[in-house]
């Protein structure tokens, strides 16, 4: 399976999860927001979640400040 993240193409071994993406990127239980197809995946959909062929995703971290 191929997708796209964060402008990189990426192939995948289907099934994949958001969790199980962010996993492999090094990114799991990180402040992270995830879009996926230009709509916000909430954090609590992670694990259940499934990518499908051609899915443009978008890893950004959160970062506080005041």
């Amino acid at each position: 399976m191929n997708i796209v993240v964060n402008g990189q193409k990426r192939a995948l071994v289907a099934p994949v999860t958001v969790a199980a993406l962010l996993d492999e990127l090094g990114m799991a239980g990180k402040r992270v927001a995830v879009e996926v197809n230009q709509e916000i995946v909430p954090r609590s959909r992670h694990q259940e979640f499934q990518l499908n062929e051609s899915d443009r995703v978008e890893v950004v971290f959160a970062i506080g400040g005041g």
